[in-house]
């Protein structure tokens, strides 16, 4: 099942995040904390992070010098996590200062993982991608506008 929606929190003095009750149980087996390029925090359950990695890296070249620095900067950015009994996880300072994130953020669903934004980046990024959705969508489709 994919994680879907948008949930609004605010962060504890300690950074502490709740993760969505309706989400919980797929991370009974820890969690992984991740930056993503856009500049937000990830969440992955730890059983689909490893099925990640590999298919974002499995296949290449290990003497890649390029494949190497990937591998280092996913594997370096990370940080492996359980649940507080509360639910919650603490996002370590690294991934607070990558997602430049505030006391309110959003917390959205993304196929296996959840992202972390700060709200009013958010905020921005739902607004852009809204008015440029139709043209994306017609690129990722491969098709062609005929009209012209």
């Amino acid at each position: 099942m994919a994680f879907l929606g948008q949930f609004e929190y605010t962060l504890d003095a300690k950074n502490r995040l709740t993760i969505p009750a309706k989400f919980r149980d797929d991370f009974k087996g820890g969690a992984i904390l991740s930056q993503e390029y856009e500049g937000c925090v990830s969440v992955w359950p730890a059983q689909d992070w490893d099925t990640y990695i590999e298919q974002a890296l499995g296949g290449r070249d290990p003497l890649s010098p390029e494949a190497r620095r990937m591998e280092r900067l996913l594997h370096s950015s990370s940080f492996e996590v359980k649940l507080d009994g509360a639910g919650r996880v603490m996002l370590p300072p690294p991934l607070m200062a990558h997602g430049d994130l505030s006391k309110d953020v959003t917390v959205i669903g993304v196929r296996k993982r959840l992202e972390v934004w700060d709200r009013k980046r958010w905020s921005a990024e739902e607004t852009e991608m809204n008015a440029t959705a139709a043209e994306s969508a017609q690129r990722l489709s491969g098709s062609r506008d005929t009209s012209s």
